[in-house]
């Protein structure tokens, strides 16, 4: 039977199951509900919401309790939007205190009849248990405080723009990152509404954003999405920058790094575009056939995604890169569990870690890590720095310190 939570902070837990609320606890024998959170990490449940791709509840609603689940959800929206007006912080408050509780019977009872709907009318994903893990270490990154600085930008703050960041910023009650792992199709991360707006916030701004332990260390992939395509045409990886490569094995040399990247990045999303000696290494053509079936794309990381041929190859590698990325910070993670420094949060694929100056001896083996992908070493380009505007390169080619 499904259940559903009113709760999910530490100390103010409430449960529907069985046709009854329990509180300050959350029973053993639970099995399924509609969206992960916190509060179960660790259980053995089956969530609903993954089960049906991150639609919503309006999305996979039945037709016939659509009427009743309308009116409920409405009247939610409603008591929320009053907690907004009114200033009440549900950071600081019980939800179930707040709301009267035969609302919350009616209310997680049509949820319970949907929660239950998606389970009887959609398989589990091959990708379920990526995704519940994925959304665990989201969850943690998103109860963390982030330490900000927003006297950084003071000398900036007679620019308009500049201004409205900082009231923006200052004006936050818990200023943490809520990342949405739903939020494309793709399966890259975007965040929710009130999050900070780490995926967004101009790059000049970034000097606001300081470490809670001592040190900001950035990971990325040397040209990731070129090396996907290349690990998915079958080829090795090769160890130097990936522009240096292209440019004696493709170009011939005679270009610039620079120019070597326009150019390789003009034909490989350009299905128009033709280049010999760039399909003959990364056989664009072929990773195309095997993934797209003319209707959708079907990863090796088992996602499934809506797509025409138009754009097929981008989903194929942009969602494989994010995948990839997104399985070695879950390794990371792993690997932190006992360690003081942590996962700060990641911008696409950047990975930034917050790093305890005493364990500065983990960096070389968290960097090996991060580059030691299913697809062969990826070369990782590492940046670090005391707030996250002001990071300077750390390698020096070839992964080491």
């Amino acid at each position: 039977m499904p259940f559903q939570l009113l709760d999910d902070k530490k100390h103010c837990v409430g449960v529907f199951t069985g046709d009854t609320i329990v509180y300050d606890s959350i029973p053993e024998n639970l099995s399924q509900t509609w969206s992960y959170a916190p509060a179960l990490k660790g259980r053995k449940i089956d969530y609903a919401q993954i089960y049906c791709g991150g639609r919503s509840l309006d999305e996979v609603c039945p037709e016939n309790i659509r009427p009743h689940w309308q009116s409920v959800s409405k009247k939610m929206k409603a008591y929320l939007r009053s907690f907004l007006e009114a200033k009440v912080s549900l950071d600081e408050h019980c939800f179930y205190d707040l709301v009267p509780e035969n609302f919350l019977y009616e209310y997680c009872r049509v949820k319970n009849l949907i929660t239950a709907a998606v389970f009887d009318a959609y398989p589990k994903p091959k990708n379920y248990e990526f995704m519940v893990k994925l959304s665990e270490v989201m969850g943690d990154i998103g109860n963390n405080d982030l330490a900000l600085n927003p006297s950084a930008l003071n000398s900036e703050r007679h620019n308009t723009r500049v201004r409205n960041f900082w009231k923006q910023i200052v004006n936050m009650r818990n200023p943490r990152i809520s990342y949405n792992v739903f939020g494309t199709k793709t399966g890259r991360l975007t965040t929710h509404k009130k999050s900070f707006p780490i995926l967004t916030m101009d790059k000049d701004y970034r000097k606001i954003l300081q470490p809670t332990n001592d040190l900001f260390v950035e990971l990325d992939f040397n040209a990731a999405e070129l090396r996907t395509l290349l690990a998915l045409s079958g080829k090795d990886q090769p160890t130097e920058d990936m522009h240096n490569w292209n440019i004696k094995n493709i170009f011939g040399g005679g270009v610039t790094r620079d120019e070597a990247k326009k150019k390789i990045f003009a034909w490989l999303y350009n299905p128009k575009a033709l280049n010999k000696k760039a399909e003959a290494v990364y056989n664009r053509s072929i990773v195309v056939r095997s993934y797209f079936n003319g209707s959708q794309v079907e990863t090796v990381c088992d996602r499934t995604i809506p797509a025409d041929e138009e754009h097929a190859l981008n989903y194929i590698i942009q969602s494989t890169t994010s995948d990839v990325f997104l399985g070695q910070l879950l390794a990371v993670n792993d690997y932190l569990q006992d360690k003081e420094s942590r996962i700060s949060f990641c911008i696409h694929d950047n990975l930034v870690l917050d790093i305890k100056e005493k364990e500065c001896y983990i960096i070389p083996h968290v960097i090996k890590l991060f580059g030691d992908t299913p697809f062969g070493e990826f070369r990782v380009n590492v940046r670090v720095g005391k707030d996250f505007g002001n990071m300077k390169e750390l390698t020096n080619g070839n992964n080491s310190i």
